[in-house]
């Protein structure tokens, strides 16, 4: 056992914790420098057993149950499932074991449980390795099941479960003649398996590509633009679509109202070679005229499970009514800065109708001036299913099983007319 995995562990503990008991976001907890003080590796090892845990959260908790009378507190209890989930997917029961207890054990408040600790594991151990792959896929938290439930149907949701349960593999968007590693996607995206340290993968340090789920990567595809195209990208923060409005030779203006997030937005930039405005501000206060517009509105991010299994427990849904309200707003605002003739792509990385499908069909209703462009998802790679009745385009984590999936995401192309 050495020092560096306990370290990395007991940061994991404290992750969970944070996640599962103040419901709080991993990425929130990252930027508040929660594994600051661990080196690259323990912390890329703290990331991977939070998110380990996360997924089979499920699974080490019914084992647990059958070797606890009551449940602990939350450290301990978190302890049990971090070691139960390593124990469960092959790691050495000495070094797991003498871990956990070690860190239980120096605990002030509960290294009295550290014999229990010791106990419970070491049955884990001896039985959960064998029943883990029986067990069923994890279910999603019920606030979030019912409504997906209600609108996909269950056999759909539980292929959204197994690719939360497996996880994402890395996908990244090409420059323009750069080449990349990794396999073709049908859509243009190069998806990698097992990337690992993504800094090290050939082109990364030459801004060859940067990091974009291959969903993410189609509402830019959808607005297709054009060199000298004016183009607001709102809600720019991480970039991603910045840079593909940037590699297309568009003037484009990113806008995001976190500063901090626009420092990852410059630093791409930077790296990729390309250029763009770069403006910290209120979406809604932003003035201009735009020849296209592409609006990644604030949403519940639910299409993002299978990459962030923390936001199902780290939520409960009590935000979508002003979520819901803020895109409509967003999408009235940035409606007056289109220019006549002008096309702006709405999209959500949500898995809820109400922040897609029913957003457009509202705003349809709401704006004689709109009419939905069903010909600009005529893309490569696009399936027919896709389509949506009000001419929009749905993605969900259970599409590409066989490849590994793909986030959630709702797009639709709206042209104004002059």
């Amino acid at each position: 056992m050495s020092d560096n995995a306990t370290a990395a562990r007991r940061s994991a503990i404290f992750l969970l914790d944070q996640i599962l008991g103040e419901g709080r976001l991993l990425s929130e907890c990252l930027a508040a420098g929660a594994l600051d003080r661990l080196g690259p590796e323990d912390r890329a090892r703290a990331q991977r057993l939070t998110l380990e845990t996360l997924r089979g959260l499920e699974r080490a908790d019914r084992l647990l149950d059958n070797h606890l009378n009551r449940t602990p507190a939350l450290t301990v209890h978190n302890a049990l499932r971090l070691g139960a989930v390593e124990l469960c997917n092959g790691e050495a029961a000495h070094g797991v074991v003498n871990s956990m207890v070690e860190i239980v054990g120096r605990s002030r408040k509960h290294g009295r449980l550290k014999g229990l600790v010791n106990a419970v594991l070491r049955k884990v151990a001896a039985e959960g390795p064998e029943a883990w792959p029986k067990m069923r896929v994890p279910r999603l938290p019920d606030w979030l099941r019912e409504p997906l439930i209600m609108a996909w149907g269950a056999k759909a949701v539980a292929g959204m479960e197994q690719a939360q349960f497996s996880g994402a593999p890395l996908d990244i968007s090409l420059k323009p003649g750069a080449t990349g590693p990794g396999e073709v996607l049908p859509t243009g995206s190069l998806r990698i398996q097992d990337a690992g340290q993504v800094s090290a993968l050939p082109g990364f340090k030459s801004g060859d590509w940067w990091v974009q789920d291959a969903a993410a990567a189609l509402p830019v595809r959808v607005l297709a633009p054009q060199p000298g195209e004016k183009i607001l990208d709102l809600c720019a923060a991480p970039g991603g679509k910045t840079l593909q409005l940037a590699a297309a030779g568009a003037d484009v203006t990113a806008l995001d109202v976190s500063e901090n997030r626009l420092e990852r937005v410059r630093e791409n930039l930077q790296r990729t070679g390309l250029k763009a405005t770069v403006i910290a501000g209120d979406a809604l206060e932003h003035q201009g005229q735009y020849d296209a517009i592409l609006l990644d509105a604030p949403c519940s991010a639910t299409g993002t499970i299978r990459r962030h299994p923390d936001l199902p427990f780290a939520k409960d849904g009590s935000e979508f009514g002003g979520l819901i309200e803020l895109q409509a707003q967003m999408l009235e605002h940035a409606w007056t800065l289109l220019k006549p003739g002008g096309r702006l792509v709405y999209c959500t990385c949500s898995l809820l109708p109400d922040e897609g499908e029913v957003q457009v069909e509202e705003a349809l209703d709401q704006y004689p001036n709109m009419a939905v462009d069903r010909g600009a998802l005529e893309i490569e790679g696009v399936e027919p299913g896709w389509l949506t009745e009000e001419g929009g385009l749905r993605l969900r984590p259970d599409y590409w099983p066989d490849r590994g999936g793909m986030d959630g995401f709702y797009i639709a192309c709206l042209n104004k007319s002059t």
